[in-house]
């Protein structure tokens, strides 16, 4: 049911930037994303670099999806939508990921990347236990200032910030696990609750998906 609710508010975010074109999921898992675009008509291709993964999408939903090398081979300025959720911070080599993505989309086209927030009210909370840190599978986390800082340099503008509330509440659960809390799932839900109050004063959410286009030549 989560999950299906997941993917019906990603995709309202994605259809009120564009009624429909060729949408690239880079980190697209087993494809239940893909798969709902595909079913509205999108032209999907998913990126994932994950075997089983990656075969589970080709077979069961017949998405098409390559592997990660694969992302130097597609078309310069071919894609309306590229989405990472929940990727960029496994990403290795940011810098060259964001160059990536940028000469893919086009010149219209809305790049959403979302991200946990190391400045959240669950971060704050669970500090070392949290569970957006993931260590050592996320390279990186990243405060909203620090995105926008990374967006700046490589010429893309932020033109919305907006939240993944659900995320606050499955985040608190993997960390009360961590600190193998009594009652994990009765915390998990109250601590879930105060990061989205804190968050709905400050807009740190647990999660955050930026939304961005690329900045307009200046000049004529």
């Amino acid at each position: 049911v989560l999950r299906n609710i997941n993917i019906k508010q990603k995709y309202k975010i994605v259809s009120e930037l564009v009624g429909t074109g060729k949408i690239l999921d880079i980190g697209c898992g087993t494809g239940e994303l893909l798969n709902y675009f595909q079913k509205q008509n999108w032209e999907c291709l998913g990126i994932e670099p994950n075997v089983s993964a990656r075969n589970f999408a080709r077979t069961r939903y017949h998405l098409k999806v390559e592997e990660e090398q694969g992302l130097q081979y597609l078309s310069t300025a071919s894609f309306d939508i590229i989405s990472m959720w929940h990727v960029l911070e496994h990403v290795p080599n940011v810098n060259q990921r964001m160059t990536e993505i940028k000469r893919l989309l086009k010149k219209e086209g809305s790049l959403i990347i979302a991200l946990p927030n190391v400045t959240s009210w669950d971060a704050a909370f669970y500090k070392g236990y949290w569970a957006g840190l993931d260590v050592p599978r996320h390279l990186y986390h990243f405060s909203p200032q620090a995105f926008r800082n990374l967006a700046e340099k490589h010429d893309l503008q932020i033109i919305n910030i907006l939240p993944l509330k659900l995320d606050a509440f499955y985040v608190s659960l993997l960390s009360e696990r961590y600190r193998k809390s009594g009652f994990p799932l009765f915390r998990a839900f109250l601590n879930g609750i105060r990061s989205n109050r804190a968050a709905a004063k400050t807009g740190n959410y647990s999660s955050l998906i930026y939304v961005l286009n690329k900045k307009k030549d200046k000049g004529l």
